[in-house]
This record gives structure tokens, C-alpha cells and sequence, in this order.
């Protein structure tokens, strides 16, 4: 048997699912929140300052771009390379965690309020810079399944949040001081041991789609198993042996996705001998026979043929033209395109709304008699919708791209309209509406992360990719600032003083989810405008990239 080897697209797609799983601790605020409160002396509205800067420091990841777009280009990637990006984005993990550990614990005398959202800002930070290494990374490695691949590695963000809730619950219950320090340590050992095996690697696989499907195989039983352990610790206590096999099955699924790099290159070994002894046979027999079959084998990774005909070499210069027509746009080029903002738009309407629902998700609980076991539940739920729309809004638009040749954004226009019938949902007050308009909420608040930067990639190019989708993303905690302070709090706070300090009913959220409803409406006719802008560009750029890749 062939010793595995290291350097392939397939080692470099697993090291960046595995970073990833370990890249989602600001999805686990909520763990540490109460010691850093204590401890710090904090008022809920200090904490909710403390925890603005995480938002910012996760959405606002343009120097994670920028270092990316300098370290892969030609005349550096012999030098460096997306593990400078992972290095990068493990020091501040390291600094902001461990400077936060330190002042709970005593280390250093307690600072100032500026200094602690500093801290938090540094740690957050850190996750732009790993998801930009390995998305990017993943886009460049497999360009004609983009969608697929970035709703992989989107996904197991998603999911890194539950993970890393298992790992505490079974090492660190009830000690959330150590979880911070773990916090500090763990992403920036597990990224420092990895990074290294994430690489670029510009070759076109006959296998690509069946090997990606099976790590979205994974992915989707990772996500199911994580849903019925979550529902199952809401219903049942936990025997502390129960809980430590669970969290091995959990570390045992984790480790899976190696089996198909181990897979994908023993046929590629089996295929590339079996090349070389048909070409040696075929030599000895008829020289010419090998260059006719060559020419009519050639087939796409879904096991399409494709035929050759007389105007082959035609189409082939025009598909040469029109690749070669592409731009690879920097950011700059990019702000002055209507399209960019109107992603901006899109996304600060959905991804804004979207947090803003998540953000207030328990009290809204609350406010309509939802016991604290139902509101915990939805939370804990929250995630792993999050993880579908994030997952088979990459996967399903690709489908389709694929097969019917359908523009992205207009996967973007219908996700973003069902968010807005979710929150109409949500705001009716129904009996289990909540339930209901979450899963369609967080679904589709999903689909944007994986959509976007497909979408970015598509239209503006690889080369700057990551610097132009983390500046598209800044639009995320601008919508959520709008939407949870200016609309939702305010609103609260308006028919809670008229109640007393809290509010109780289907009042204190019905006007702001139905304004949220229209903003994600308006979301959706922006990304139709951005749809029927684009259409006429897939068809004669993208598609023909996918023709042109398949005959190849």
C-alpha cells in the first residue's frame, strides 16, 4: 500500500475542517459570560459593550484578506502561504484568551473596560483569519464546486460552537475559568499543528464531486448526531460515563473525513497504473488508437461524456477568450462596482435581522410563555440551523448551477424571502411560532455565509477574494447594531416602561420582527437586481469556466 501523501487537496481540505472545528468559540460567549461579569464587576449593559467587540472583531476581517491575497500570490507562495494567515490568526487567538483568562483569574490586576474589549476584540479577530486561510483556500482548490466547498467549511463553523460546548460539558463542567484558558490553548495548538497541510493545490480531479459529497456526508451526520445529543441532555441527565463515550463517538466522527483522503488517493494510485499500463500496451499495439481514445474518454466528475464534434476547436478559442475577458478585481475596483454594494445591502438586511433574532431569541421566549427548558432548547437548536442553511445553500446552488445553469444570486433571493415569511412567522405570536420561524430564520441566516463569498468568488475573482467578502461582511454587525438597539431594544424598552422593567406579550416583539420582515424583503429584491444584473455573466463566463474546466 501507498504511504499517504501529505501535500494533496484532499489533506488540505481535511486540516482546514479540522481548524475550523475549533475556530467557533465566540458562539460560546454565553458560557463564559456570567464569570467575566463577576468577576469584573460589569452591569448587563457593560457585558453587552464587552460583547459588541466580538461581533466586530469577527466580521471585521479585511487584514485577514489583504494578508491572504500577499501571501499566496506567485512571487510569494514559495515562501509563505495560507499557514501565514493560520499563524497570524493563532497569536491573537492566544493573546486575546489568554489576557481574558488572566484578569478573571487574578493573573493581572483587573483592567480597564477599554482594555477588556480590546481583549475581545484580539481573540474575535482571530476567527477571520482562520475562516479566510481555509475558505479561500477551498475555493481556490476546487473552483468548479465552490459553492460545495465553502458550504462545507462554513458549515463546520457552524457546528464548532456545539463541539466546542461538548468539550466543555465533559472536561470543564461548571468551570468556566478553565474553558477560557482551554479557549486560549486549543484553536491555537490545533491551528498550529495543522496549518501547515493547508495548501494550494491547482490540479482538476476526476473524483472531486464524489469525494465532496462524501465529506458533506460527514458533515451531515456530525450535525445530526450533535442535534440528538443536544435535544437528549435537555430531556435527561447525563451520567458522566454516558457523556465521555458520547464526546469519543463525537472525536471519532471528527477524525472520519481522513478515511476519504486515504480513499481519494489510493485511486488516484490505481488509476495512474493503470493509465500507464493501458498507454504501454496500446504503444506496443496501434500508437494512434491511444490518442483516439484519449480524446473520447474525456469526462466531466459526475460522469458525464463529453463528445467531441467538428466545432470543438472553435468553441474551445472562444471559451479561451472568454476566460481570458475575466478580472480578478482588488477591493478598490471592486467598491465602485453597483454590485458590491448591492451585496452589501443584501447581506446587512439578512445577516443583520438574523443575528438580531438569535441575539434575542430567549427574551423574546420570554415575553410569550415559553418556559426557560424551551428557550434553552431553541438556543442550543440554533446552531445546527444554522449549519444546514450554511451547508445545503452551497451544496443546492451548485446543484443547480451545475445541472441547469442557474445564476447564484438567485439562491440568494429566495433564501432571504423565506427569512422574511419567518420572521412574519415569528411576529404573529401563534403557538409555536417560535419554534417554527427560528428553523426558517436560522436556515436561511445560514445561507448568506455560504452564498456570499461563492457569489464574491464568482463575480470579483479568487485573487482578492478574501480581502472583498470580510469587507461585504462588515455589513453584518452594521445590520445587527440597526436592528438589535435601534429597532428591537428600543421597541422593547418602550413597551416595558409602560409595564413595568419587563415586558410580557405578543406587543413586545410583533413591530420589530415585522420591520425585520421587510428589511429581509427589501434584501430579496436587491439580490433580484443583483440576479438579472448578473444572469447574462453566468451564462457566458461561469458556465463556460465549468465547460471548459470538465473537458480539460
Amino acid at each position: 500500500m501507498d504511504v499517504l501523501k501529505l501535500d494533496t487537496k484532499w489533506v488540505s481540505t481535511i486540516a482546514s475542517i479540522w481548524i475550523q472545528c475549533t475556530s467557533g468559540s465566540l458562539y460560546t460567549f454565553s458560557i463564559y459570560s456570567s464569570v467575566l461579569k463577576s468577576t469584573q464587576a460589569y452591569d448587563q449593559s457593560t457585558l453587552d459593550t464587552v460583547s459588541v467587540f466580538k461581533d466586530i472583531g469577527a466580521n471585521a476581517g479585511v487584514l485577514s484578506g489583504v494578508l491572504y491575497s500577499s501571501a499566496t500570490t506567485a512571487n510569494h507562495r514559495r515562501r509563505t502561504g495560507p499557514w501565514l494567515v493560520h499563524l497570524a490568526g493563532a497569536v491573537q487567538c492566544f493573546l486575546g484568551y489568554f489576557l481574558m483568562w488572566a484578569s478573571v483569574v487574578g493573573l493581572i490586576p483587573r483592567p480597564p473596560m477599554a482594555a477588556m474589549c480590546l481583549f475581545m476584540l484580539v481573540a474575535a479577530h482571530a476567527q477571520s483569519f482562520f475562516n479566510t486561510a481555509n475558505v479561500v483556500t477551498g475555493v481556490r482548490n476546487f473552483p468548479n464546486y465552490s459553492g460545495t466547498i465553502v458550504g462545507i467549511m462554513k458549515g463546520f463553523l457552524g457546528l464548532s460552537g456545539a463541539i466546542l460546548i461538548q468539550v466543555y460539558e465533559t472536561i470543564f463542567t461548571n468551570k468556566p475559568t478553565s474553558y477560557l484558558l482551554m479557549l486560549a490553548l486549543l484553536p491555537t495548538i490545533n491551528t498550529l499543528l495543522l496549518m501547515w497541510f493547508v495548501r494550494i493545490n491547482n490540479t482538476n480531479e476526476g473524483d472531486e464531486k464524489k469525494h465532496l459529497d462524501s465529506f458533506s456526508l460527514i458533515a451531515l451526520v456530525i450535525a445530526a448526531y450533535l442535534m440528538a445529543i443536544i435535544i437528549l441532555e435537555h430531556i435527561f441527565l447525563f451520567q458522566f460515563a454516558i457523556r465521555v463515550i458520547a464526546f469519543v463517538l463525537l472525536m471519532l466522527l471528527l477524525a472520519s473525513p481522513l478515511c476519504i483522503a486515504i480513499r481519494a488517493h489510493q485511486r488516484d494510485s490505481d488509476r495512474i497504473s493503470q493509465t500507464l499500463v493501458i498507454e504501454r500496451d496500446q504503444l506496443t499495439d496501434d500508437p494512434n488508437q491511444l490518442v483516439a481514445e484519449k480524446i473520447y474518454a474525456r469526462q466531466d466528475s459526475a460522469g458525464y461524456r463529453y463528445l467531441p464534434s467538428s466545432t470543438d476547436q472553435e468553441m474551445d478559442n472562444n471559451d479561451r477568450r472568454t476566460l481570458q475577458a475575466e478580472q480578478n478585481l482588488n477591493l478598490l475596483q471592486a467598491m465602485r462596482t453597483v454590485d458590491f454594494w448591492i451585496l452589501f445591502l443584501a447581506m446587512a438586511c439578512g445577516m443583520g435581522s438574523g443575528l438580531a433574532a438569535v441575539n434575542n431569541i430567549s427574551q423574546i421566549g420570554g415575553s410569550l410563555g415559553y418556559t426557560s427548558f424551551e428557550t434553552a432548547t431553541l438556543v442550543s437548536l440554533w446552531s445546527i440551523w444554522n449549519f444546514l442553511g450554511r451547508f445545503g445553500a452551497g451544496y443546492v446552488s451548485d446543484y443547480f448551477l451545475h445541472l441547469r445553469g442557474c445564476a447564484r444570486p438567485l439562491f440568494m433571493v429566495i433564501t432571504l424571502a423565506i427569512m422574511s415569511i419567518g420572521n412574519l412567522v415569528i411576529a404573529s405570536g401563534l403557538p409555536g411560532a417560535l419554534y417554527a420561524g427560528s428553523v426558517l430564520v436560522g436556515v436561511c441566516y445560514g445561507s448568506q455565509w455560504s452564498l456570499m463569498p461563492t457569489i464574491t468568488s464568482e463575480i470579483f475573482g479568487v485573487v482578492h477574494m478574501g480581502t472583498i467578502f470580510n469587507t461585504i461582511t462588515i455589513a453584518s454587525p452594521v445590520g445587527s447594531y440597526i436592528f438589535s438597539v435601534r429597532v428591537v431594544g428600543y421597541i422593547y424598552d418602550k413597551q416595558a416602561s409602560a409595564s413595568g422593567k419587563t415586558c410580557t406579550g405578543t406587543q413586545c416583539f410583533m413591530l420589530s420582527f415585522l420591520i425585520m420582515a421587510s428589511a429581509t424583503l427589501l434584501g430579496s429584491l436587491a439580490a433580484l437586481g443583483l440576479y438579472f444584473r448578473t444572469k447574462s455573466f453566468y451564462d457566458q463566463v461561469i458556465l463556460r469556466r465549468l465547460i471548459h474546466s470538465l473537458r480539460g
